[in-house]
């Protein structure tokens, strides 16, 4: 059997053989070859192959000055059909050629190790396809103009993971993106970054709905955290900001302002038990004018710092009777 097989290729090879030297191209007037078979050299490398009405046409061989060769159809003196472009540094292209152009089903390797498999137009990677980086990475999805663009999938070898809109190679539109630690987001992107709407959640349980801008919470949103805190509120580059509320589990909340993750500004905070304060504060504690009001009905009005009276105040105790005076660091040091 190995016999008759080696005698087949044999006769094949021969017959080919003699089928190029019957087709061979004659006569000094190349304009003239057709349907034959020719080599030509010329000032950026050497064609050889087949040729009609006087250009490359049919299946050749064109091997660059530079190194890079391509075998494959031709049609009218151009790249037309199926064919394997290969370079002298090492990548190479096999697929679909139109008018000398990569175009159609292809796949591209790169020298560094990268990959392509997909469609071309004009020689870009456009349409439907699957890019591999050597390092691991990988895109599967839509392009244009050689850019991921329109819906995909980007996986990193870190195991994180995007599945949504991209455009000119980011993250730009709604998408889905997700950790090997269990956090993902909902929402929208732009740029590459989380932009707009969005939701975001960790394993714990914590979750945070609301606007993002250039990859952080900025605006409105609400966050809940794992151990059951809750914010409600303004939000700049992922910290409390603006007018907000936090509520803790046993009833604890506080409505007003916070700047840069603190409570800061003028707000209230109220005690399951019935204290309120009701005045300034600054990097989260008390701190400025305000008033306290026990569940006992005993009222502080006055200064505070650090969570505690301090400056002049009055207290008017639930039986009628009025302290006046001096405060410092919570104690009455000067009646008056």
């Amino acid at each position: 059997m190995k016999k008759l097989s080696l005698y087949l290729f044999l006769v094949l090879l021969m017959t080919s053989a003699c089928s190029e030297q019957n087709n061979k191209c004659k006569g000094v007037d190349k304009t003239k070859w057709t349907n034959c078979f020719g080599k030509e050299k010329l000032t950026n490398g050497v064609y050889e192959g087949e040729y009609l009405e006087g250009k490359f046409g049919g299946q050749g061989t064109f091997t660059f000055n530079d190194g890079d060769k391509y075998v494959g159809e031709h049609k009218d003196g151009r790249e037309h059909g199926p064919g394997t472009y290969t370079r002298s540094d090492g990548s190479k292209y096999v697929g679909e050629w139109k008018d000398g152009e990569r175009h159609g089903p292809g796949a591209e390797t790169f020298a560094n190790g990268d990959k392509y498999v997909g469609e071309f137009k004009d020689s870009l990677q456009h349409g439907p396809g699957t890019y591999t980086w050597a390092a691991g990475d990988k895109y599967v999805g839509e392009f244009k103009d050689n850019k991921m663009y329109g819906q995909g999938t980007f996986t990193w070898s870190s195991g994180d993971k995007y599945v949504g809109q991209w455009k000119d190679d980011k993250q730009n539109g709604q998408g889905t993106g997700t950790l090997p630690n269990g956090d993902k987001y909902v929402g929208e992107h732009k740029d590459g970054k989380r932009h707009g709407q969005g939701t975001f959640t960790t394993p714990d349980g914590a979750k945070y709905i609301g606007q993002w801008k250039d990859g952080s919470p900025n605006g409105k949103g609400i966050k809940t955290f794992a151990d059951g805190d809750k914010y409600v509120g303004e939000w700049k580059n992922n910290e409390f900001h603006g007018e907000g509320t936090y509520s803790w589990p046993d009833g604890r909340k506080y409505v007003g302002e916070f700047k840069e993750g603190l409570l800061d500004g003028v707000g209230t905070s109220t005690w399951p038990e019935g204290d309120k304060y009701v005045g300034e504060y600054k990097d989260g504690q008390q701190h400025g004018q305000g008033t306290y009001t026990y569940a006992n009905g005993d009222k502080y009005v006055g200064g505070m710092k650090n969570g505690l009276f301090h400056g002049y105040g009055t207290v008017t105790h639930f039986n009628g009777a009025i302290t006046k005076g001096i405060f410092k660091e919570g104690e009455l040091i000067e009646e008056q």
